[in-house]
């Protein structure tokens, strides 16, 4: 039997189109109609199951923001922005510039929870779902003053705001990145154990550390990020500075040893901090000790109330926690 001839097939014939750029077309409505909206497509469009998504939209669109400082001054900051809204089962999926819309058009306005509020109902009704969030996550500068030599410096705070609504219920959340030089408590009695005993000069470790505070915010009072800085500092006060000399390095040495602190004294000391302000409901307190000594970090989580409960962390939940200087 004789193998079966491959008959080539006759070139495909393109049609003659136009390869430059046509800058003066306009788009008129008409026009506009016509364009294929598959994302508002019919739910025999959806691809794989047919099922509730959470959240989708859209991550990091940044812009400057201005915000106002607990002193009554203003400060633009570059803002990294994240819009989601829920999705139905039978929806196709949603118009994400739409989120971007929403949120430009109050762009230009002084930063308040106010008009935060207003841009999540603008997009959750633009695009028709039940739930949604904004997060803005940016690096919010404080001068700080050395310990004594005079002399001060910029410190910069990671900061995020988030703006949930799920089940018709609207929560306020703000996370605090801290940066603060843990001495460890064993290392400190050890040292001067050899000092004492045997009279040799050791030194205590100690390594720079991250805590990472979330709070949900109740209440009408207004909880400023200088306050959130401020109770850091009451619960840990040995945050690493920023401008330093001679003095200022022997002063925060000496800090160190009044201090000394493990991982789980630090989210307690935190933690008693946050149970005391009445502007705060729940909230979680994240620490990372980078460890000198070990070749491994020791870290503590602690949570206190529904918020931020969870039974299986992200695997980069500690390692997350870096301070980007």
């Amino acid at each position: 039997m004789e193998p079966p001839v491959n008959t080539p097939r006759p070139p495909t014939v393109y049609p003659a189109l136009a390869r430059d750029y046509d800058a003066d077309f306009k788009v008129d409505p008409q026009y506009k109609a016509s364009l294929p909206d598959l994302q508002n497509g019919p739910a025999s469009l959806i691809v794989g199951a047919n099922v509730l998504i959470q959240h989708v939209g859209i991550s990091n669109f940044r812009l400057p923001i201005r915000y106002q400082t607990r002193d009554g001054g203003e400060i633009a900051l570059e803002t990294s922005v994240t819009g989601t809204v829920s999705l139905e089962a039978d929806r196709k999926g949603i118009n994400m510039s739409r989120i971007m819309r929403s949120f430009y058009a109050h762009a230009d306005k002084e930063f308040s929870l106010d008009v935060l509020q207003t841009a999540l109902d603008d997009y959750k009704d633009d695009l028709g779902s039940m739930d949604a969030r904004i997060q803005m996550r940016f690096s919010y500068p404080v001068r700080v003053d050395s310990l004594r030599s005079g002399l001060s410096g910029w410190q910069y705070y990671d900061i995020a705001l988030e703006l949930i609504e799920h089940q018709g219920q609207r929560r306020r959340i703000m996370h605090v990145d801290y940066v603060y030089s843990s001495t460890c408590p064993c290392s400190l009695e050890l040292s001067e154990h050899a000092r004492e005993s045997r009279g040799r000069l050791a030194t205590p470790h100690s390594q720079r550390s991250v805590a990472r505070i979330s709070v949900l915010m109740k209440g009408h009072d207004k909880l400023w990020f200088e306050d959130m800085i401020a109770l850091c500092r009451r619960a840990v006060p040995t945050e690493t500075q920023v401008m330093v000399k001679r003095e200022d390095e022997q002063a925060f040495a000496e800090l160190n040893a009044a201090n000394p602190i493990f991982v789980e004294d630090a989210v307690r000391s935190f933690a008693e901090q946050l149970i005391a302000d009445p502007r705060i409901a729940d909230f979680r307190v994240i620490a990372s000790h980078q460890e000198s000594l070990h070749s491994h970090d020791a870290v503590s989580m602690l949570v206190n109330g529904p918020t931020f409960a969870q039974d299986s962390l992200d695997p980069t939940t500690f390692a997350s926690l870096l301070h980007r200087g």
